[in-house]
């Protein structure tokens, strides 16, 4: 420790009150001991830990070494022992009783002052930088566990990668050579399938076919989605379905590209449901699929287009409540509907773009099952250019009781208050204006209101002939 070179000549004369205000600047908590350690006086830097030491009031004429825990009580001998002597001694952890009993981390240090073998010991609360430990491990255990859940899921996609049957290839989005394959696609390379990584896509297939894969990664590219297309494959000459889909690892872009042999191929659906099913994706009005989970299936054009996305693999997978209801509990109050009733009608919601746009729809949706498991279809219309019973200018809407029904696990409690607060006192008021014959001063008097008051709501419902009275002033 390096003291100060002229501390006469740079401190002045300094007097005891001055000496304690520094000492008590200097330190959380400052005692004064004399040659044997008892404690002669204390002092506190802040409020709220004097009221921590309430009792300190009866450490005056106490050795210091008694108001402190059992195992901190070496520590203590050594401060008073260390600071006593001409060089100060180092800091030390020591654990304060305080007026409740529990036990405060201070760190102290000693130092001697005068000439009658008075020691000054500062202290510092250990607390703030106990918490901020604390937190730090808190956060790097989180850290470890999301590190963990992410190499397992890391392993249970890779293994299942591996597995798969169907030939998948991750493609890189410029080159479009090959940086993943698994297993089943390696053998569509011929006898150097072990050197597939690094060979573009087009080696796998037949020269004829090479430009329609193409166009189909060119079209995903642009669109982030494309029909499937038929190609054939250059090692055996099989007929095959590809597939793609993009995503992005790091800012890069990569392709995953399916190939479904033709044992694997999708039996064909009849005619009439093939027409259904094109029915249905040009339809006007939004349809949607979605699984037990909640999770989107497919999708129709008209829900894309509302939900402010520009594929259905954007929609594919993500929860349907992204984008339904003004409340998140709304979408599992419509589930569970539909898993008690297993079919909902009319139903009044919104649904919520990507982009901020909000469009009033009313639902209506059925249960169906599908290998054990529920389906939920949903259809969406979209009610929003319906005309609505004109509200005067400046006048704030009331709903009825049906309507505030409606309302229950959509909105808020304290909305649901409001909402019937404004609906009782509209009742209130129309109730008076036809007893008094639509004397707003009787009404008035009837309700407990000023005129004043009464005109601020009648304006505020719109209700009646806005218009001031002959007399009377607003």
């Amino acid at each position: 420790m390096k003291a100060f070179s002229t501390p006469r000549k740079s401190l002045g004369d300094l007097d005891a009150d001055a000496a304690a205000a520094l000492i008590s600047a200097a330190a959380d908590i400052a005692l004064i001991l004399d040659e044997r350690g008892i404690i002669r006086d204390v002092a506190f830097s802040n409020a709220e830990l004097s009221r921590e030491f309430a009792s300190h009031g009866n450490w005056l004429g106490q050795p210091w070494i008694d108001t402190v825990a059992k195992d901190s009580r070496p520590k203590v001998e050594e401060i008073t022992r260390r600071g006593a002597a001409t060089d100060a001694g180092r800091w030390r952890h020591v654990n304060q009783v305080a007026g409740d009993g529990a036990s405060v981390p201070i760190l102290y240090s000693a130092a001697p002052v005068g000439k009658a073998g008075r020691i000054v010991v500062f202290g510092r609360d250990l607390r703030p930088v106990s918490r901020l430990q604390q937190r730090l491990v808190e956060v790097q255990q989180s850290m470890e566990r999301d590190y963990s859940r992410l190499r397992q899921a890391e392993t249970r996609y890779r293994l299942l990668f591996q597995m798969s049957p169907d030939p998948v290839l991750v493609l890189d989005g410029t080159t479009l050579r090959v940086t993943e394959a698994n297993p089943a696609a390696l053998r569509l390379f011929g006898k150097n399938d072990r050197r597939a990584v690094g060979r573009t896509i087009g080696e796998a297939f037949a020269a004829e076919s090479r430009s329609g894969v193409q166009a189909l990664l060119a079209s995903v590219r642009a669109a982030g989605r494309a029909d499937d297309v038929q190609a054939r494959l250059a090692e055996g000459g099989s007929d095959v379905t590809v597939s793609a889909s993009t995503f992005r690892q790091e800012g890069t872009l990569l392709f995953l590209v399916r190939i479904a042999l033709p044992d694997q191929a999708v039996v064909s659906l009849p005619p009439v449901k093939t027409k259904m099913l094109k029915l249905i994706e040009g339809a006007p009005d939004a349809f949607v699929v979605a699984g037990s989970d909640g999770r989107v299936i497919t999708a129709n054009a008209a829900f894309l287009e509302m939900i402010e996305v520009p594929g259905e693999d954007q929609a594919r997978g993500e929860p349907l409540e992204r984008w339904l209801g003004n409340q998140d509990v709304e979408a599992e109050v419509l589930f569970g509907h539909l898993r008690n009733r297993g079919t909902v009608r009319l139903y009044s919601s919104v649904l919520r773009g990507e982009h901020g746009a909000r469009t009033e729809v009313e639902i209506s949706a059925v249960t169906v099952m599908n290998g054990g498991k529920p389906v939920f279809g949903f259809t969406m219309r979209d009610v929003g250019p319906r005309v609505r019973a004109p509200v005067p200018t400046g006048a704030r809407p009331t709903r009825s009781v049906e309507q505030l029904t409606e309302l229950i696990g959509r909105v808020p409690l304290k909305d649901l208050v409001r909402e019937a607060t404004d609906a009782i006192e509209r009742l209130c008021i129309e109730a008076a204006l036809e007893l008094s014959g639509d004397n707003r001063a009787s009404a008035a008097e009837m309700l407990g209101l000023s005129r004043q008051s009464l005109y601020v709501k009648l304006r505020r419902y719109g209700l009646g002939d806005l218009g001031a009275e002959p007399g009377e002033q607003l």
